[in-house]
């Protein structure tokens, strides 16, 4: 074989070899962008450019739909119903409301009220219905008082057909607990029905992931609710995610303000209208988001003597509760999973599946 054939083979060979590493270098695709009230970072892996670049594009669209169609206090088909609900009469029900609202309904029954999007009054008594936290004094007992004697549930929404209307004028809906569980469920289902088979969206730490990462699960962080500056770790654990699963936390540092020394969260106990005092976050797996946003907000307010009673309620299997003087407390299947960036964190094993009773 003459030199110039030699020569044209190696070329080719060499362009073959190129072309096919090519085809096996892993495509990733990540953009964050600021919609749903949170930064959410969208990663797609295995994707061309093109094709990532319309599904981010979309669902750049769709969060902020939701977001606007969804929000309970400024003008929209959410804030409208709220409206209408405190006229106490008959009304046409949204159709963009009414997912919402058939899921909130059901996980308020299933969480015994400790998750309650009703209480958009008291949410709105502390200052936790705008964009930007309050900066005190807290509402006085007396009007959290009378709030809390009208008992404000999912309940007293009726339907009569296409109608809905609520029996009592306190229920003001507030789904920050659950809504951005439920647009993450949305955003995965559309990226399968477009056939992206591994991502992952992270809004605000709270997650779902579909497919893997490379030749191994996604992995991601918790973050740790009393970081320490000597240790100068912001991460609690480590945890790797299986594919449709969703990780939900729920922590007292996300929404806060200090008023005469005392810190007072966004997360309220419906029963004593009072942030809940003794839990630092909760963590949930789960495959349904919406339900692990939810269930990570009842466990919260149930707090280290209650959350197992609701845990079974829900059937959970991953679990993890910091309590207020900072113990970990978990179920067995989380405790498999998770990973402790502090080998001196010793956790509670705790089966909720056993009543202690």
């Amino acid at each position: 074989m003459s030199l110039h054939r030699w020569f044209l083979l190696l070329l080719a060979l060499a362009l073959m070899l190129s072309a096919s590493g090519c085809q096996q270098a892993p495509r990733e695709y990540k953009q964050t962008l600021l919609v749903f009230g949170t930064l959410v970072t969208v990663t797609l892996r295995d994707v061309d450019e093109k094709q990532a670049q319309q599904a981010i594009e979309q669902i750049r669209q769709d969060l902020n739909f939701m977001h606007e169609v969804w929000h309970p206090w400024k003008p929209g088909p959410l804030g409208r119903t709220n409206a209408l609900l405190a006229t106490g009469g008959w009304f046409s029900a949204n159709p963009s409301v009414l997912p919402l609202i058939e899921k909130g309904r059901e996980l308020a029954e299933r969480t015994d009220n400790l998750f309650n999007p009703a209480i958009g009054q008291l949410i709105a008594l502390w200052g936790y219905h705008q964009d930007d936290p309050p900066k005190g004094p807290p509402p006085s007992r007396a009007a959290i008082k009378k709030l809390l004697a009208q008992h404000p549930r999912m309940t007293d929404i009726e339907f009569d057909g296409l109608r809905m209307r609520s029996r009592n004028p306190a229920v003001q809906l507030d789904f920050g607990a659950m809504a951005k569980g439920l647009a993450v469920d949305r955003v995965i289902d559309y990226l399968r029905n477009q056939q992206i088979s591994n991502a992952i969206i992270n809004a605000g730490g709270d997650l779902k992931v579909i497919g893997r990462h490379g030749d191994r699960p996604w992995r991601i962080g918790i973050r740790h609710p009393r970081p320490t500056p000597d240790k100068d770790e912001n991460v609690l654990a480590a945890l790797d995610v299986n594919d449709g699963e969703s990780v939900f936390t729920s922590g007292d540092y996300e929404r806060f303000y200090a008023y005469e020394g005392r810190r007072y969260h966004h997360i309220l106990d419906p029963r004593t209208g009072y942030p809940a005092d003794q839990t630092m976050s909760v963590t949930v797996i789960h495959p349904d988001a919406a339900t692990a946003d939810a269930a990570a907000t009842a466990l919260f307010v149930a707090g280290p003597d209650g959350w197992r009673a609701i845990a079974r309620k829900l059937q959970l299997r991953y679990v993890m509760l910091v309590d207020k003087n900072g113990r970990i407390i978990m179920t067995p299947a989380m405790a498999q999973r998770i990973i402790l960036m502090d080998p001196e964190d010793e956790p509670l094993i705790v089966d909720p599946a056993v009543d202690p009773r």
